[in-house]
């Protein structure tokens, strides 16, 4: 049966989700937060701000009115920056109810809350029963999906007839959607392995070479592991696609944002001067800073998470957090046990 799906932002991934829900034959409605975007993608059908190559189906209603968006809507999508879900949330919290389901795409933990965005989204739309709430993450580049690339992603949620839901309304013959009852371990893995990105940006803009991008990845790996568990996950879903598939694909892709970012930080430019010049939202930025808090507060061991919070925040030279990081004192390596390193 085809769903009444409102999508909620249109970036680049929002965007690419709209399209590819409506040539499975959902109707599909798409909010612009701002009423020029929403009228230029009308009239053009293209979104030429976040995914330009890309031309969206006619039978998509493209709106910049949060109420007219999810007006009959059984599912929400969220795919707004993970710092702003709180603040659409509430917005659309006079509109929930208790037969909705609310998927959210976007990858990070909230600045100062410390929540992922499935938490953020319990506590603002308590109407929501939690065996309805989402998330939908894995390797996934909006461009690849806009195109029919064979992709494919995890449904997680806390009620696996939810999932499975997600999974019948979001399969198409280019888009493969695998169910999963690990919320918390979806959404920390796919909001860590930004911040990996970001290191391995930095190890291409230093002019690195593949040795140290695929310890990076194999030591990133360990470190998302260590905090899913820490926080109740199951050990078994890092080694999934929200896992180590993410993660190979966002550490490894040109179309990456943090990656970019990180790669420019690696040739000697600041942070404020890369931010300035992006389009897009690099998410790995923010949930930097909310993950060393994280690792902190649980007394997580995360060296290369600290490293690129130093980078990014207090300054210190690539090259010298390569050093330290390397300089370390040795460990055994106990990958099974999962043990501090």
């Amino acid at each position: 049966m085809p769903a009444r799906v409102a999508v909620i932002g249109s970036g680049s991934f929002g965007t690419a989700l709209a399209i590819s829900l409506s040539e499975g034959g959902n109707h599909v409605h798409l909010w612009a937060r701002r009423e020029e975007a929403a009228d230029v993608m009308r009239s053009t059908r293209r979104n030429p701000t976040y995914l330009p190559d890309a031309h969206i189906c006619d039978n998509i209603l493209i709106t910049s009115d949060l109420e007219t968006c999810v007006k009959d809507a059984d599912i929400w999508v969220v795919a707004t920056p993970s710092q702003a879900v709180r603040q659409v949330a509430e917005q659309l919290e006079p509109l929930s109810h208790e037969d909705l389901i609310v998927v959210s795409v976007a990858k990070g933990i909230e600045n100062g809350t410390l929540l992922t965005t499935s938490c953020v989204l319990r506590d603002t739309l308590p109407r929501v029963p939690l065996k309805h709430i989402a998330v939908l993450y894995g390797p996934s580049h909006a461009e690849e999906v806009a195109k029919r690339v064979p992709t494919a992603v995890v449904a997680a949620a806390y009620d696996v007839a939810t999932a499975e839901r997600i999974q019948a309304v979001f399969m198409t013959p280019s888009l493969r959607v695998y169910a999963n009852s690990d919320v918390r371990g979806v959404e920390i893995a796919g909001s860590v392995k930004n911040i990996l990105a970001i290191a391995a940006g930095i190890t291409d803009g230093v002019g690195f070479g593949d040795n140290a991008k695929a310890a990076l990845l194999t030591r990133g790996i360990a470190e998302i592991r260590r905090l899913g568990m820490a926080m109740g996950a199951n050990p078994r879903t890092f080694a999934g696609l929200a896992g180590i598939g993410d993660l190979v694909v966002t550490c490894m892709s040109g179309l990456s944002r943090n990656r970019y970012l990180g790669e420019q930080i690696g040739r000697g430019l600041t942070l404020e001067q890369i931010e300035s010049e992006m389009s897009m939202v690099a998410e790995g930025v923010r949930t930097t800073a909310s993950v060393h808090d994280l690792a902190k507060k649980l007394d997580v061991e995360m060296p290369i998470t600290e490293a690129v919070y130093c980078i990014l925040f207090k300054g210190k030279a690539p090259l010298e957090a390569v050093r330290d990081l390397m300089m370390r004192s040795a460990k055994h390596e106990d990958w099974l046990a999962c043990e501090e390193e």
